[in-house]
């Protein structure tokens, strides 16, 4: 997992009811593309207060440019009870031009009680089963119901995390150590990636987030000693300059390039890492929440990208 590390290490990081036409924005953001290591997704965290259906969702994205979508499981789960098809809008979003890069989970797959522990990891093989109904390969893996546990034993997490690995081999998804700043396990970068490193499979990863790596203290240099090959999806946002690191919020997050996170810095580290995956853009924001979900969307795309043409323009 460590960029230029020895054998072992670098071992591990080998890690209807729309038009079915690809949508003209989607064509632009393939053009886009070309200029860009990386492609841009969109969290639907970001639309969450508007309330959208996962198809509405899909389209929104689609015609904003976005070239991968990160749902939550709560949604699959609706569009399921509503008598969709994960299958069937799966190929919707391929037809569009659009990828399922990964999807948001919350099983309980590290905590210490045993009982609790088995039914998270069944709970995990029924969310990874349904991102793979929709075509998605990945699932983000934070350390639910153990945030308020310190000092947790990273070698059993390493152990779970191989167990998760595991699991999602057979399903066909990949779950990834993500990194959640405000908790008292896997609170920093450093953590996510010891559990990583020690589970023994090839197929580890880390799921780091710009505004958890300001809130855990981790900051961001230590993006630069992971490989890119180690990282599929970084949830990509900004904070503003006036909070405190221990008073801000998840609901304090902004558009890329409208606060003080060291983005360009990010985006150059990550590129010269190796890092050829997705900037999912992830926000909290009720500002945006009450705004239209077409002008959200376009806003954060055309943010994000100006952002990364001129931090990787020669």
């Amino acid at each position: 997992m460590l960029a230029g590390a020895g054998g072992s290490v670098g071992a591990l990081a080998a890690v209807g009811m729309f038009a079915v036409a690809k949508a003209p924005q989607a064509q632009a953001a393939d053009a886009a593309a070309t200029a860009s290591p990386f492609r841009i997704g969109l969290n639907t965290s970001t639309l969450r207060g508007q309330k959208l259906t996962l198809g509405e969702l899909v389209d929104t994205a689609a015609k904003a440019g976005f070239q991968s979508l990160e749902p939550w499981i709560s949604e699959l789960e609706d569009h399921k009870r509503r008598g969709g098809s994960l299958k069937d809008l799966g190929k919707r979003i391929n037809d569009l031009g659009m990828t399922v890069v990964s999807a948001i989970g919350f099983a309980e797959w590290i905590v210490d009680d045993d009982a609790r522990r088995a039914k998270g990891l069944e709970q995990a093989k029924r969310d990874m089963d349904l991102v793979r109904q929709l075509g998605g390969e990945r699932i983000a893996a934070p350390p639910a119901g153990a945030t308020d546990v310190a000092h947790f034993d990273l070698a059993k997490a390493a152990e779970r995390y191989r167990a998760l690995l595991e699991a999602g081999a057979e399903i066909g998804v990949v779950p990834q150590v993500e990194v959640w700043g405000f908790s008292k396990t896997l609170g920093k970068l450093s953590d996510a990636a010891a559990v990583a490193l020690d589970c023994g499979r090839p197929d580890a990863c880390v799921l780091p987030d710009v505004f958890h790596l300001y809130k855990g203290g981790s900051g961001f240099a230590g993006l630069r000693l992971l490989s890119g090959n180690a990282i599929h999806v970084i949830h990509t946002n900004d904070y503003p300059d006036k909070i405190s690191r221990e008073a801000i919020k998840d609901s304090d997050r902004v558009f890329p390039g409208d606060g003080v996170a060291p983005l360009k810095t990010i985006f150059r580290d990550l590129r010269d890492a190796g890092f050829r995956g997705t900037l999912s853009i992830e926000l909290f924001n009720p500002t945006y929440w009450r705004q239209e979900p077409a002008t959200v969307a376009r806003v954060a795309l055309e943010k994000t990208r100006a952002l990364v043409a001129d931090a990787l323009k020669a």
